[in-house]
């Protein structure tokens, strides 16, 4: 299939093959798809299950699976684990009165977020193109993912975060996997400034999620999601909001499988924002008319950004599937996050904003009741060990949560005890009673 950048824009067109972040307008860019070129919507969904019982590299990957609308590269230059192998969980529907609710692990994948997605695409592509070495910029799941693929294509990576404002589990893997990391004084956002001129001035491929083939491999969560739950989508996708990757890569995958005929309705998007973090939330009570960037401040590092770089894309997307945008508080965050701990689908703060904003919604009538809804966890509980300790230590006041005292019910604190058989049997029985 042929595919050109686009502008979203100007609707100005370039070769894949530019070394371009941006339109000379400024605007972002896309990789548009060649429709006219497509395969039926019928041998697509052939080709594509029939995928999953092949033993190659690329089939098993749940995003080189889908290549066709993904990017076409030959098999020995794709880096890959591989990744997007998630499971999609069902949940109990019943307290918030819907018909169905699932939940979709994107944690699952082998750093653990679902950068993982994003990062096969963009480092397989950079590579493709002869890439110097590797930049970005980091609340910490960017960097982990690219410092491991980054690896894997054998090319230098090198990684800004903000000093003190990353998650110690998150900063393990960047070091550990070889990144060059540079702790800056300042935030996610200024950080995304300096690797954007970075990476013109010094020759370095910038993988952030302005970088449209990123967004290639995560618009696969979408795809997976489908063909998981039997070739149908759900009333409402739930995501968490931060610098709108994901929000944007979905919008651009329901668009492009409604051209194709894969599907026929389109779901609402919802994004949650955190409400320390909320500028796409606070721009979507005016209709999108002004953007206000914000300096950002939440228990959940990975949408600590104040300033979002997919923008523009993310407005499209919740425009085309006439989607909401709410914010939560971090109490609330910390609340859902206790609650799908407890079913075992382990997740870091971010991917809690998701239970806690269907929440908000379901009280509001936004979504109604009998509805379906599906929730994307995008990382796993170990990003952020610190929090889920803080949380049931009954500790989250010292992390500067407001709403601790609400949380208290939370805690399932360690208890020390003798270590003679007889007492801990005692102390075992009174547990079960």
């Amino acid at each position: 299939m042929n595919r050109q950048l686009m502008c979203v824009r100007c609707g100005s067109t370039y070769p894949c093959e530019d070394w371009r972040l941006r339109c000379d307008c400024g605007g972002l860019l896309d990789v548009q798809l060649d429709m006219d070129g497509a395969l039926s919507h019928a041998d697509l969904a052939t080709t594509f299950q029939t995928r999953l019982s092949s033993p190659l590299s690329q089939d098993l990957s749940g995003v080189w699976r889908y290549r066709e609308l993904v990017l076409d590269l030959p098999p020995g230059e794709v880096v890959t684990f591989p990744e997007g192998r998630t499971n999609l969980y069902a949940l109990d529907p019943t307290p918030l009165g819907l018909s169905a609710l699932w939940a979709k692990h994107e944690g699952e994948n082998p750093t653990g977020s679902f950068k993982d997605r994003g990062m096969t695409v963009a480092v397989s592509w950079a590579r493709h193109q002869g890439a110097r070495a590797l930049i970005c910029a980091s609340t910490g799941n960017t960097s982990a993912s690219l410092a491991a693929y980054g690896a894997r294509a054998h090319l230098p990576v090198f990684v800004l975060i903000p000093e003190g404002k990353i998650a110690q589990g998150k900063l393990a893997q960047a070091l550990a996997y070889g990144a060059h990391t540079l702790q800056i004084d300042g935030s996610f956002d200024d950080a995304m400034h300096a690797v954007e001129q970075m990476a013109t001035q010094h020759n370095l491929t910038l993988v952030n999620s302005l970088n449209p083939f990123r967004l290639e491999g995560q618009k696969t969560i979408i795809l997976d999601s489908f063909f998981q739950l039997g070739q149908i989508l759900p009333d409402w996708i739930v995501v968490p909001g931060g610098n709108l990757g994901n929000t944007s890569a979905f919008g651009k995958a329901l668009i492009e499988m409604k051209a194709l005929g894969l599907i026929d309705r389109v779901p609402r998007l919802a994004v949650i924002q955190a409400e320390g973090a909320s500028p796409f939330a606070r721009a979507a009570q005016g209709n999108f008319r002004h953007f206000e960037p914000m300096q950002p401040e939440t228990i959940a590092t990975a949408i600590r950004i104040g300033n979002p770089v997919s923008y523009d894309k993310a407005v499209r997307a919740i425009r085309f599937t006439n989607g909401v945008v709410t914010s939560v508080t971090d109490g609330e965050i910390l609340q859902a996050k206790h609650d799908l701990d407890r079913q075992a689908v382990g997740c870091e703060p971010a991917s809690a904003a998701t239970l806690a904003g269907l929440r908000r919604l379901t009280r509001e009538q936004v979504v109604r009741c009998g509805e379906s809804a599906l929730l994307i966890i995008t990382g796993n509980l170990l990003k952020d060990p610190d929090t889920t300790i803080a949380l049931a230590t009954g500790q989250t006041a010292a992390l500067g949560v407001t709403e601790a005292s609400s949380l208290a019910a939370c805690a399932n604190e360690p208890r020390h005890v003798p270590s003679d058989p007889e007492t801990i049997g005692r102390i075992i029985e009174e547990e079960l009673q």
